[in-house]
């Protein structure tokens, strides 16, 4: 399996923090959380595959090329050992490359993701995709923004949900397709209890897709947790609310560093 050389960016010093955005999102997801977090820690954000700078081969991609991808920067930066953190699908990269790496990840952030989904959880996410790939992705995206955002946000920060939507615009179809695939489909129910590093899972309480349900699901399997859930928010909690993700996930990783 060939790893690729994503594009990435380094702020602050200490212990390495690897920040896994989602799909369709950027490396620039993770600015309005890495101020309060690069004076305790080398905060490093990547675009994954297909994403931003990074360079893009051919679809599809699996969670496992997106584990290597960030196991190849890890081993290029030459960091012993990290902790990840990682929003929506970077929630499952997180934990999925602490289960292949144990000995290289100090802890894992779980934001805005999800496992044990019902049938009717994954019917609906189906239904999504088909939507998807019978009409466009354009289409879809107001359904898709209003999952993401609350109502209030919407209509406050016009020029944040714009950002938000070319950066899924310039996101080419078949790769926004692909990474959706993946979210859409990887249940880690099966093997989350053997992830024995320390784990934050958070979400927003409003989240319909990342839900309290699934969050406690997934901080009951986990050998060792922390649950937070944050009021009156969707998903796209990094950029709606980063003032209240920071300070939880700063304290998390402060009370697990050596």
């Amino acid at each position: 399996m060939v790893a690729v050389d994503v594009s990435y960016r380094i702020e602050g010093a200490g212990p390495p923090l690897y920040m896994v955005h989602g799909i369709g999102s950027r490396k620039i997801t993770w600015d309005g959380i890495i101020p309060v977090l690069r004076d305790h820690f080398t905060c490093v954000s990547y675009d994954l595959r297909g994403h931003g700078e990074s360079p893009v081969p051919p679809v599809p991609y699996t969670l496992t090329q997106l584990v290597e991808d960030l196991e190849a920067l890890r081993a290029k930066l030459g960091h012993e050992q990290i902790h990840v953190v990682g929003h929506s699908l970077g929630g499952m990269i997180g934990p999925a490359y602490a289960h292949a790496h144990p000995n290289r990840t100090l802890s894992v952030g779980l934001l805005s993701t999800a496992a044990g989904r019902t049938d009717e959880d994954r019917a609906k996410l189906q239904g999504v995709i088909s939507a998807m790939e019978e009409q466009g992705i354009v289409p879809v995206l107001s359904t898709l923004v209003a999952r993401w955002y609350t109502d209030e946000f919407i209509a406050a920060r016009p020029d944040l949900i714009e950002t938000r939507i070319k950066q899924v615009n310039d996101t080419p179809d078949d790769v926004f397709l692909s990474v959706f695939h993946i979210y859409a489909e990887t249940e880690m129910a099966p093997w989350l209890h053997e992830v024995a590093c320390p784990c934050l899972v958070l979400t927003g309480e409003l989240d319909g897709a990342c839900s309290p349900r699934h969050n406690m699901f997934m901080a009951e399997l986990l050998p060792d947790s922390e649950l937070v859930i944050l009021d009156n928010i969707k998903h796209s909690i990094l950029i709606e609310g980063p003032e209240r993700v920071g300070p939880p996930v700063r304290d998390f990783l402060l009370k697990h560093t050596g």
